[in-house]
């Protein structure tokens, strides 16, 4: 049996030896490849952290020691030494192992996270809870993954900095998030591994701390002067210094000893105090290492050289058709660009990237600055396009409002990943971007049926300039052969399509309409199949403005029908359903209209076609809710299939 198969907590770890805990490392490395290679999984983050991981838990007692990691892509090893080595076969699966931290999985998942940036504050919480209620333990928090490019850890450091209390901040420093780090920051953190006067200097220090005891008594207190006054002029350590806290490092994020001995020193100081870590991401993955494309694995791939076994068929992705239309239209447009928030490749903007570099804006993980800075762009004439997940745009909707909204901006908002998003699990949803973008003034809001019809839009908002108008579109394969975008026409402004004609009237009694939100008009467009089949004919309309509405299309449809079914991929709380029974109420009070999306609660992680068909929101259950409002039904949520 290996070490880490007969690994059944931490508490192990503190037994070890140095060489066993190398070899634990080795062991943890090899099955993390292994796993991610057949169930998927952020894997580059995790295998930078091996050795860190290692090394936090044996020189911490966790999980009384509070460890808060950021983000969670780093989180693998230390699912594997928590005592979920035996599920890891279940990681990202239905009823299996988050593919981030989640308090409600293990007691040493102090802290959930999905979005970056959020250790330093949590962390902070806890140590200030933890003094309130005259406790004794150390709180570490993990900051990494390029989370210094945002906004939320300098507001943690801050205050943690200025409160004095007994807290660590390890910086897992690999200078990359997804793709390599940008922004100022970046560089600085980067000199200091570079820079050969303060590592000679350091190895000085070195020398003279490893003199006998009588010799390093008599000269440590003009080493520590030398020491700060040294770093203060040639490292970063300064600002973490100036911010309060007690800085140490750079240290080599791989060597065992160095971290232990580091950690158990640190451990046993007080105040804040920072540990820079330098870690290599994806270190040992065989099909290379600090490579984007290794981020994150899609399942089925060979462990031995990284290659994907089965080739999809499957028609392009929305992302990769919205990624090459934009940069077809930046061909015709040279006012055109691109803005994205550390994912170039996760929204598609690679391919703007390589195309038109100088209009390509890769702001780091700073969604709110982003969006501000497209204001600022669009104040002088420039037409910028911010392609943001929609659950990483909710971070800057103060932003959306106060500086695009108010001012009447025309920025154009690409909302990758809407809707649900599989695997990734509740974080990572795009399911309230409907409500949150509906609620402001001035807003267009869209939602494609297919990506030819995307592009259609994103045509349509770069010609509107009177205001913000957004796109939303989902992790997944476009239902469509996209043509290239120089053969796409704009959609006209504010109108819907109706894409299948009932037969029954509501003079004769009967009439259902579905009013069909995006990736809903395929799905609703089989649902009306199948009921066809048993003589019921009801007109699927889509969609496609949600506000501005069609008017005058919408009049057409309460004239015509009893009952409308309005279903979105979406929050029902405050969605297009709640929106149009308002409006409906205002033009015949006698017209049902029913809300049928994704229901109030956190849709837990599965394939994303099953989180589909569990919420109704596939053929069959749209269908079934057809069925359900002709016998009388009223239910204003959504129908739970099986």
């Amino acid at each position: 049996m290996s070490i880490l198969a007969e690994l059944k907590s931490p508490e192990s770890l503190r037994g070890m030896s140095r060489d066993e805990l190398k070899e634990l490392a080795a062991a943890i490395r090899v099955r993390l490849i292994e796993v991610c290679s057949r169930t998927g999984g952020h894997i580059g983050a995790g295998l930078g952290v091996v050795e860190l991981a290692v090394s936090i838990h044996a020189a911490f007692d966790t999980p009384r020691d509070q460890l808060v990691w950021d983000v969670g892509h780093q989180g693998y090893p230390h699912k594997l030494l928590t005592g979920r080595n035996d599920r890891m076969e279940t990681l990202r699966q239905e009823r299996g192992l988050s593919g981030f931290l989640k308090r409600s999985e293990s007691e040493y998942d102090t802290f959930g996270a999905g979005h970056a940036a959020t250790a330093i504050s949590a962390a902070l919480g806890m140590a200030t809870a933890r003094d309130l209620n005259g406790e004794q333990f150390k709180v570490v928090a993990v900051l990494g993954d390029g989370a210094l490019t945002c906004g939320l850890a300098y507001e943690g450091l801050n205050n943690a900095g200025a409160s004095g209390r007994d807290f660590i901040v390890i910086l897992n420093d690999n200078e990359m998030s997804i793709a390599p780090n940008v922004g100022a920051m970046s560089k600085y953190l980067t000199s200091i591994q570079r820079n050969p006067l303060y590592n000679r200097f350091r190895s000085a220090i070195g020398t003279v701390m490893d003199s006998p005891p009588a010799r390093r008594a008599r000269i440590g207190a003009l080493v520590r002067k030398w020491e700060e006054s040294m770093k203060a002029f040639l490292t970063p350590g300064v600002l973490f210094e100036e911010l309060g806290f007690r800085y140490f490092g750079p240290i080599d994020g791989h060597d065992i000893d160095v971290l232990m001995d580091t950690l158990v020193a640190v451990r046993d100081f007080s105040g804040p105090r920072l540990v820079h870590v330098i870690t290599q991401k994806g270190k040992g993955f065989p099909a290379g290492e600090h490579i984007e494309k290794w981020h994150a694995l899609p399942p089925g791939h060979d462990p031995a050289t990284g290659k994907q076994l089965k080739v999809s068929a499957a028609n392009a992705a929305y992302t990769a058709v919205f990624g090459k239309g934009l940069a077809e239209l930046a061909d015709e447009n040279p006012k055109l660009v691109a803005i994205t928030a550390a994912m170039p490749s996760g929204t598609g903007t690679g391919l703007f990237a390589s195309a038109h570099p100088e209009r390509f804006f890769d702001v780091g993980i700073a969604e709110g600055h982003a969006v501000t800075f497209a204001a600022g762009l669009a104040t002088r004439g420039v037409r910028p396009v911010c392609v943001i997940y929609s659950t990483f745009l909710q971070r800057a909707y103060d932003n959306v409002i106060h500086d695009v909204a108010i001012q009447h901006l025309p920025v154009v908002f690409a909302m990758d990943r809407a809707g649900l998003v599989g695997e990734d699990g509740p974080t990572h949803m795009g399911l309230y971007d409907i409500a949150y973008m509906l609620a402001v003034p001035g807003m267009t809001v869209t939602a494609p049926k297919n990506g030819a019809e995307m592009l259609g839009l994103l045509r349509a908002g770069l010609l509107h300039d009177t205001g913000p108008f957004c796109i939303r579109y989902p992790r997944d394969a476009a239902p469509d052969i996209v043509p290239p975008i120089a053969e796409i026409d704009p959609v006209p402004y504010g109108t819907w399509e109706i894409v299948r004609k009932g037969a029954g009237s509501r003079d004769a009694g009967g009439g259902i309409a579905i009013l069909a939100v995006g990736t809903m008009v395929p799905q609703s467009l089989a649902a009306a199949e199948l009921l066809a089949e048993e003589g019921i004919n009801s007109t699927v309309v889509n969609c496609r403005y949600l506000k501005p509405h069609d008017a005058n299309t919408l009049k057409a449809v309460v004239a015509d029908h009893q009952s409308l079914l309005v279903v979105e991929e979406g929050s029902v709380v405050n969605g297009f359903g709640a929106h149009m029974a308002s409006v409906v109420a205002g033009l015949d009070e006698r017209v049902r209209v029913i809300a049928h999306g994704v229901p109030d609660e956190f849709v837990e992680q599965a394939p994303r076609a099953k989180q589909l068909a569990s919420v109704g929101l596939d053929a069959a259950g749209i269908a079934a809710r057809v069925r359900e409002m002709r016998q009388g039904g009223t239910r204003s949520s959504r129908l739970r299939a099986g």
